[in-house]
């Protein structure tokens, strides 16, 4: 059994250092290696994988859509999301899964306490991981979660993708957001502004002030671990969870699937934040 991620780049991902705590706390001797397979080496990849005894990876950037078409199978959320971040080998065929959206509940649940159930919510970005964590919000029972992006076009092709009809596109101006958090309990930010060798910020926190005293603010960035959102949020009272506890859980339920049983999340969970502060 050989573990890997994949992505371009992947090499400075924290995922072998994840599974590695995960997969010791099990007392298993599995390898998990980071691969740079570069946009339009999937086929090959897949095939180098099988002939070298790869059972299962993780992928990133810039492979999450472009392996659907590649698999033999897909996991009917990860169908719906349109997207893969888990891939198992099982009886000689690759079946993709998404595990971000559940990740991100997951986080939500076990760093703030907070379950979706009955919540509105204003989500910030369109792209892949907006698209995981807003329909898996809505699954997990969120009254209404709106999606606001620049290109509003893209917020629109998201929603049609929710067969609960809980999703509603939004723009992303200040007045737009600020509008919207009068009303939510609950605002996550899945783009990149503010991320760590991201040149782009958001111009302007004033939208903050809106959100109820109650309100939690959930960015999935976690380099750095306070963002410039998170540290504006603070500021003002509001609780705040940065994206390290999505990182782990969403691994911790690609392990489920690379071992195709459950495990005690909680403890897999701390071992793997545990090896994430020390290393």
């Amino acid at each position: 059994m050989k573990l890997q991620v994949i992505g371009d780049p992947v090499l400075h991902s924290k995922s072998s250092v994840i599974h590695g705590a995960m997969l010791g706390l099990l007392g298993l001797d599995v390898p998990y290696t980071a691969h740079v397979v570069r946009r339009g080496e999937l086929p090959d990849y897949l095939r180098w994988a099988r002939d070298n005894g790869v059972t299962g990876f993780n992928a990133t950037m810039p492979h999450k859509e472009d392996l659907l078409p590649l698999l033999d199978g897909i996991d009917p959320a990860a169908q719906t999301v349109g997207a893969v971040n888990t891939v198992c080998l099982r009886d000689g065929k690759w079946i993709g899964f998404s595990t971000d959206g559940g990740g991100a509940v997951a986080a939500l649940e076990d760093g703030l306490g907070i379950g979706p159930a009955g919540l509105t919510v204003a989500l910030l970005g369109a792209g892949g991981a907006a698209k995981a964590v807003a329909l898996a919000l809505a699954q997990a029972g969120a009254a209404r979660v709106y999606v606001c992006n620049r290109t509003l076009a893209r917020a629109e092709e998201l929603c049609a993708h929710d067969p609960l009809g809980r999703l509603a596109p939004a723009a992303f101006d200040v007045d737009t957001l600020t509008a919207l958090a009068e009303t939510s309990q609950l605002l996550v930010n899945c783009t990149n502004l503010g991320m760590a060798g991201c040149d782009h910020q958001f111009e302007d926190f004033s939208f903050l002030e809106a959100l109820p005293r109650d309100a939690a603010v959930f960015d999935a960035i976690y380099h750095p671990a306070e963002t410039e959102l998170l540290s504006q949020a603070r500021r003002r009272g509001l609780k705040t969870l940065n994206g390290l506890p999505m990182l782990v859980n969403q691994a911790v339920l690609a392990l489920e699937h690379f071992l195709d049983r459950p495990l005690e999340r909680p403890a897999m969970a701390e071992a793997a934040t545990a090896a994430l502060n020390y290393n």
